[in-house]
Formats: structure tokens, sequence, C-alpha cells
């Protein structure tokens, strides 16, 4: 038993009348309601106890307050709002029950005396009073209206005795009574048993973060008017910190009329003080001296603080933290790495006049010898170049492993270094012109890559016969690479290969990346046989030197050297090797093998028309961005694809723009992108039906890449074929049947004898749609028995125009084959439900037709309302021949020859109203 009286600092004093109302206070003006947490803690209505433990200003009191209202009418609410004097346990058990009695009248009379009675000097016994207590309130508890009781701001009472009091009270709780408690700081409470049986819901800071949907609720209730881009970049500052972001707002409100943008910063104005009074001044001094001193940190561990402040109670000063929840963020699972709250960090930083803290650059310095100790070199080159250090930084550059970085190729970090590098630096020593060298080849700046790399002369020759041959070598495989990039195919070859033959085994880094180069100009070459062979040797070196991140690259290449002929499953199976092996990489850090792997499995997913393609592809890019990795680019024109394939135009042009952007900011060659972000376009037009700017652009495409022409780009191996695969289809909607049918005919063959199945997959495909709109259903069916024969890769996208426009006939041709096979399957599974109805089966089936583009069902609905082709013309602001052209188009895929049957023919297939 724990004698109360003798507590230090706890003399008891009685509850006034005034003191002892309990007055739950309304929602705050302005409040954004929280339904999703609110049904996270109605789950927990069964339970014993709802904790929500957070810092300063994240609204946990108005959750509490949100919740009492949303609770069903038969349970009670019982609120408590502590303060700094019910740390005296006696005060706070009156409090208590005397709030547990305008419920339970009578309640705990006889206790309530004992309680009053008691001396200082003597000692109380708090669990026989609160057993005899608990018994008395089972007694008068009614099943039918339960008791929520709610302890608000449990932090500004919490002490030793308070806590054991509590936990005794946790414990014996009868059933129909459920605690609700909001605090700063974690009680310290043993609650393993109750999260085990499940008696327990918390929600932290994590939880309690505003989401977009409520950052753009709260500015809509302050009449705030924020760009999309402005709202990301202040809930990613914020971290959805409700009352920072309140605080802004109001600061906002007040420079409106001055026309001043206020940037959301921690370090100044109404956030600045709010975190001053409410966080850091009720810190003990030691722990301001911490905060202030380890602020320059982007990141920190209780061993790096101890070297940075040449110290030994960093640990325990850390576990303080934590449990006041002073806006630490933690960065693993192990409880080892951690930040500060962005807009705390800027406040610690923005350095008070007390002078509290000490210099930037010796704090930097100091752990940048700790993170050089540890073999941290990049964390170490980080802390050098902000010290100011940038010889150390050089040095510690030169130490840093070639292989490794250009496994890992995260070059933004390098690129980062670049700049604060001086140029005699970079190029003093040969390792650091190759590293660089490499950083920025990779990064496809290919100009300055040659111009560093032509440094490398200086050194020449060197010192003894070997060291010549291997700087030789690592000069040729660079030049290469870079060659490659610029579309200089033969000089590429010639580098590459010759590079092979000289590279010391040591020196896998560049040996794979030739192989590379090596592979990719086989496939756009269409020998798909020798680019196998090649990935067969990039995949065993990886092996041989037991390197995860180039075996996991040798599986991307693999899967896209598949991919190209068709065998999209057995590409998934290698991206999905790959992805394994990098599985164990720390998710903070981005890689660009992870993120070209992840990318490629979502498109790999929409050539099977799987689910879950988008969501893998905009995690990949998010990735690729982080690491500045072109392969971004990849992902974006594949979410464009999948936009317009679901009628999305405006957002499908609006990635490729962004896309766009992002190669401009990054400095890429427009030989990297701009010819595929050109044939994206040209397929969303002819979505579209504006055949006119696919007609302007297809042609110089076929000018420019066509075969025998410039070599195709790194990133779109197959360029050319493509490029006559969407030639085709602007024949079919000009109305040249004829002449789609011939190239798509060439087309097949060509595409086969260069080993790209997939193309030729798709070829036949539209072919076959080609052949059935003009009424040669035999040889329709002929062109599609091949198709499914073609598929048997897995790849179901290009079968998606028959899905959407013939599904009756697609139907009927899959269920007169006699064998049963996957891709068959698929396709009958994808075609909507067939319907079986009398009237249906006797009726003679209308002709099926195919989607109307936008802009057609645009021109079909002013056709409707009795326009002119030359009103039309003037209201859609196309060509009087545009208007004639999606005229033709529309009475071709509704099987009609007039306009009025147009309209009579749309309005029966709901096109219309």
């Amino acid at each position: 038993m724990t004698d109360l009286s003798r507590s230090p600092g706890f003399p008891y004093t009685p509850a006034t009348p005034l003191e002892a109302r309990f007055y739950r206070p309304p929602l705050p003006a302005g409040h954004v309601p929280r339904p999703r947490l609110c049904e996270r803690l109605e789950e927990g209505l069964q339970g014993r106890l709802l904790l929500i433990s957070a810092p300063a200003g994240f609204g946990k009191s108005s959750l509490a307050i949100e919740f009492c209202e949303r609770l069903p009418e038969h349970w009670h609410s019982l609120w408590l709002g502590l303060s700094e004097r019910d740390r005296d346990p006696g005060r706070f058990l009156e409090r208590l029950l005397q709030g547990l009695q305008q419920f339970y009248p009578g309640l705990g009379e006889e206790a309530l005396g004992l309680l009053k009675m008691r001396q200082r000097h003597q000692p109380f016994a708090f669990e026989q009073w609160l057993d005899g207590l608990l018994d008395e309130l089972t007694r008068q508890l009614d099943d039918g209206q339960p008791l929520l009781l709610v302890l608000d701001d449990y932090h500004l009472a919490q002490g030793p005795v308070l806590d054991r009091c509590l936990q005794f009270f946790l414990n014996h709780l009868p059933p129909g009574v459920l605690l609700l408690v909001t605090s700063r700081q974690r009680p310290d409470w043993h609650l393993a048993r109750l999260r085990l049986s499940r008696q327990l819901l918390e929600l932290n800071e994590q939880d309690l973060r505003l989401t977009a949907a409520e950052l753009d609720a709260l500015l809509a209730g302050q009449g705030a008017r924020l760009e999309k881009e402005q709202v990301s970049g202040i809930l990613q500052r914020s971290e959805g910190w409700i009352a920072g972001l309140r605080l802004w707002l109001l600061a906002v409100e007040e420079l409106a009329e001055a026309g001043e943008v206020l940037q959301l910063h921690g370090g100044e104005g109404l956030i600045r003080e709010y975190l001053l009074e409410e966080v850091i001044e009720r810190q003990p001094a030691e722990v301001q001296q911490f905060l202030y001193d380890t602020a320059c940190l982007e990141r920190f561990c209780a061993e790096l603080c101890d070297a940075v402040r040449d110290s030994h109670d960093s640990a325990a000063i850390i576990r303080q933290l934590q449990a006041n929840q002073v806006f630490l963020v933690p960065l693993d699972e192990q409880g080892r790495w951690f930040r500060y709250h962005h807009l705390f960090s800027d406040l610690l930083n923005a350095r008070p006049a007390d002078g509290l803290s000490r210099s930037h650059g010796s704090a930097h310095l100091r752990a940048c010898r700790w993170f050089a100790a540890q073999g941290m070199l990049d964390a170490a080159i980080e802390q050098a170049l902000l010290a100011g250090q940038a010889d150390m930084a050089a040095s510690l550059v030169q130490n840093l492993s070639e292989e490794q970085m250009l496994a890992e190729q995260n070059i933004a970090m390098l690129l980062r270094w670049k700049t604060n590098l001086p140029d005699d630096l970079l190029a003093s020593t040969p390792r650091l012109i190759m590293l660089y060298g490499w950083a920025l080849a990779l990064a496809c700046q290919l100009d300055a890559a040659q111009e560093l790399l032509d440094q490398l002369t200086r050194f020449l020759p060197a010192a003894e016969p070997a060291a010549q041959r291997s700087l030789l070598a690592q000069w040729q495989a660079l030049d290469g690479v870079i060659a490659r990039g610029r579309g200089d195919g033969v000089r590429a070859e010639l580098q590459c290969s010759e590079a092979l033959a000289g590279l010391p085994a040591e020196r896998y880094g560049p040996h794979f990346m030739c192989l590379s180069a090596l592979s990719n100009l086989a496939m756009v070459r269409g020998d798909l046989w020798r680019a196998r062979g090649l990935n067969r040797d990039a995949l065993e070196l990886a092996q041989r030197i037991d390197n995860p991140l180039f075996e996991a690259l040798a599986h991307y290449e693999r899967a896209r050297v598949l991919q190209g002929r068709g065998e999209v499953q057995r590409a998934q199976e290698e991206v999905h090797h790959g992805l394994q092996l990098v599985q164990r990489l720390p998710a903070q850090r981005s890689y660009s093998v992870r993120a070209r792997l992840t990318i490629y499995d979502g498109y790999l997913l929409s050539l099977r028309l799987q689910p879950g393609a988008v969501e893998r592809l905009r995690a990949g890019v998010a990735e690729a961005r982080a690491c500045r990795d072109v392969g971004a680019l990849i992902g974006y024109c594949v979410l464009a694809s999948l936009e317009g394939r679901e009628g999305r135009c405006a957002e499908a042009f609006a990635l490729l723009g962004e896309a766009e952007r992002l190669m401009h900011v990054w400095d890429v060659p427009a030989i990297y992108y701009l010819a595929m972000i050109t044939l994206m376009k040209c397929e969303l037009w002819l979505r579209q039906g504006q055949v006119e700017l696919a007609a302007a652009w297809l042609p110089q495409l076929a000018e420019t890449y066509g075969e025998g022409r410039a070599l195709a780009p790194e990133f779109h191996p197959q360029l050319a074929l493509h490029i006559d695969l969407q030639q085709a289809a602007l024949e079919r909607l000009q109305g040249g049947s004829e002449n789609a049918e011939r190239r798509l005919r060439a087309l097949q063959q060509r595409a086969q004898g260069l080993g790209g199945q997939l193309v030729s997959l798709a070829a036949q495909a539209q072919l076959a749609q080609l052949l059935k709109q003009t009424g040669r259903a035999r040889e329709a069916r002929q062109q599609l028995d091949g198709c499914l024969d073609l598929a048997q890769g897995g790849a179901l996208l290009p079968f998606i125009e028959l899905v959407q426009h013939q599904p009756q006939w697609l139907r009927e041709c899959l269920q007169e084959r006699a064998s049963s096979c996957l891709v068959r399957d698929a396709l009958l599974a994808l075609l909507p439900a067939q319907q079986h109805s009398a009237e249906s089966s006797e009726a003679e089936p209308e002709p099926l037709t195919e989607k109307l583009s936008g802009r057609e069902l645009a021109v079909l609905q002013l056709i409707a309302r009795g326009c002119s082709n030359q009103e039309i013309s003037e209201r859609l602001f196309i060509s009087l021949h545009t208007v004639k052209t999606h005229a033709r188009h529309i009475n071709s895929k509704l099987g009609v020859e007039r306009r009025t049957q147009a309209v009579a023919r749309a309005k029966g297939l709901g096109l219309l109203r």
C-alpha cells in the first residue's frame, strides 16, 4: 500500500463547489470533423481504455469532445479536465467521486467521508479505498447505460503516485465503465495485458496528423485558397500538425491585405511563440541544451549525439523526449534513429538569443568524424560539406566504392555533393573524375559527363602499364555509355566491347554497365537473342561477385527483353526475383533499382490487365524521383496510357506534362524523352479523335526513327515498331482501311522477324478488329486464332479493343476453341456478362459498336441539337474537314448512314438523353 499523505509536494486541499463542476467544453470554432478517428475510437467501446497520446497541438482534446458528442444516446459521459492541482491524489479522487455521484446518487458517501477525514501524517490505503468504491459502483451500474470517463490533459496531473492509483483503478474497472485518456506524455501504466486481450485502443501522433482531405476542409473553413501544389507542400512541412497550421493561417490572414506571402516556418511568428511556451520552456535546462545542440542534425541516434555533445547522457535524454512527446519522429523500427518534426527543427535552428547552442560548424565536423568511423561515408561527406570542409569531403568521396555507386545509382546525392565542391577538386584525381563522370552519365547530363571525362587525359599515360590499361578501359566504358545515350550506336558498340576486354576483374561496376549498354543496343537492332545472352552474362557476373543490387538490375534487364518477346508472365517473374533481392534495403533510402523494378512491375500488370498497376507505378515513380532516376519517364508514360484508356485524357496529358517538366528540371537531353512523350500524345489524340494532330506528328516520328534511321532512345528500344502501330491506327480512323491493313500485315511480319512478339501480337489484334469491322469475319477469326497463340506469354492488353468493341463475337470465337488455356479463360472473364432473357434470345441482336471518343461524342451532341457542320466547327474550334471526318466515324461506329439515324441510335444506346 502507498501512503499518499507522505508523497512530497502533494498537500491535500479539498475541492471547492465551483471546481467540482464537470464541464465538457464545446468544439472550438472552425473545428475540422474527424470521423475516421471517431470510428477508430468506436471500435474500442467494448474495451477498458481509449488512450490518445501525442505532442501539443495535435487536437487530442477536440477529438475527445467530438467523440463524446457522437456517443450513442444510451451512453453517459463524465468529463474531467485535469490541471496541475490534480497531482494531489486526494483531490483527484474527491473530484472523481463527486463526478460519479452525478450519475449514481449516494455513491461512496462513506468513502468520501473517509477521504475528507484523512490526516496528512496518516498513511492512506488507496487500494482498499478504491476497491470498496469500485464494488459499490459495480452494484449501481446499469447494463443499459454504460459510462465513458474522460481524463483530459492527464500529463498535467501525472506523477508516480497518481499513476499507480489509476493503474489499480484500470485493472479493476467494472464492466460498463470505459476510460478515455488524452495526454502529451504516455502514462506509466502496464498495458501489455490489456493489449493482448484487445481491451485497449491507442491513437498516437501518426494517427492524429491531418490528412490531405482534412487539410482541405481546414483551409476551406478559413476561406483560404491555395494551389494543389501549395497544399501538398504545406502538408509535408507541417506533418499534419493542427496547431501549427491554425497559427500559420492566422498569420496569413493578417498579411493577406498587404499581399505578402508567408511561408510555413517553425522559427517565426505565432508558431515560434507556441512551441517556445508550450514545449521548449517546459523542459529542464539540460534537455533544452540537448535540443539546441542536436538541432543541426537531420537524423541522429544516442551515440552520434554523445559524439557531437562530448557527453554520455544522450540515450537517457532521448528516452525522456520520447516519453514527453517532444516532436521526436522515429526513423526505424528498432527505435535507434530519430529526427525532429520539421517545424520544431525550424525553431531550434533559429538560434534563440540566449545562445544555448554550440556552433554549427563544430557540430557538423564532430558528426563527420563519427560517421566516418562507423563506415557511413555518404553521411560523413554530407556533414563535411555542411561544416564547410570541401577538402575533407573530396577526400571522403574518393573512398567511396565506384562499384557500389553504380549498383545503387542514387545519383541525386552525388550531384548534390558536386554542386558544393570546387571544379578544380572534381578533376583533381582520376578517381574523382570517374566517379562524377559516371554520376553525370547516369543522370543523362551527357555534355557535362564528356567534358569531365576529357580531363582524364591529363593523367595519361599512367606510370605503370597495368594502371595505363585499367585507366584506358575505364575511360572506354564511360565513353561508350555516353555514346549510347547520344544515339551513336557504332561508337557505343566499339568502346563498350573493347572496355570489356581490358577492364580488370575488380572493376565489375563498369563491366556490368557495358554489358547493359550492349544488351540495350541489341534490343534496338532486333537481336533479342544476343540481348538475352548479354543479360545472362550480367546476371552471372552479379552472382559471382555476390552483389544483390547488380543482380536485381540484371533481372530488370532480363525482364525488358522477355517483355519485348511477348513473354510477359516470365518477365514479371524476373521482376519479382529482383524485388526479392532488394526487399531488405532500408525503406528510408531511395534506390534506383527498386524504383525501376516497381515501375516495371506496374507496367507488366497493365499488360496483363491485372489490378494494382496504378499503385505500383505511382510508388515506383515516387522513388525514382527521390533518387533522380530517369526511369521515372517510363512510369509517367504508362500512367498516362492507363488514364487515356479510362477516358481521362486531361489527366493523361497532365502526367505527360509533368514528365516533360521533370526532364527539363533534370537537364535531360531531348533524345531521351521527346519521342516517347510525343508518341504517347499521339495515342491520346487518336483516342480523342483529334486525327489532325496525330497526323501531323506521327510522320515526323517515322521520318526520324524509321527503319535504318536514328537509334531508338534507351528507354524505348522498339520505338520504330510502335510508331508503325500508331500509324496504322491513324489510317483506320482516316478511313484508309486498305492502307492500314497493308501496314499491319507488314508490321506483323517485321516485328516477328526482329523478335518483337508483343508488337506483332498488337498488330495482329488490330488487324482482326479491322477485318471484323469491314465484314470479313472469317479472316478476322483466323487472325484472332493467331493472336491467341502469340498471347500465351500472358499479354492481354492487345485484346482490349476487341473486348470493348466486339465482345459478343469475341465470346463466340473463344467458346468455339476446343482447348482451354489461360489466355482464353482470362479473356472470357474480362467480357461483360451475357444476356439470357427470352426477348434477347429471340430478337436479332443489334450490331455491336465501337466506343465513341470524347471529341466524337461532343460532335454528336451538337448534331443532336441541329447544328450544321460549320456551327460545330466554330463551337469546337476545329476545321470543317475534321468535323466531317468525325461525322463519318460516328456513322461507321454506330452502324448507320445518316445524321438522324446516328442520333436515334445514340439515344437508344444511352449515349444521348
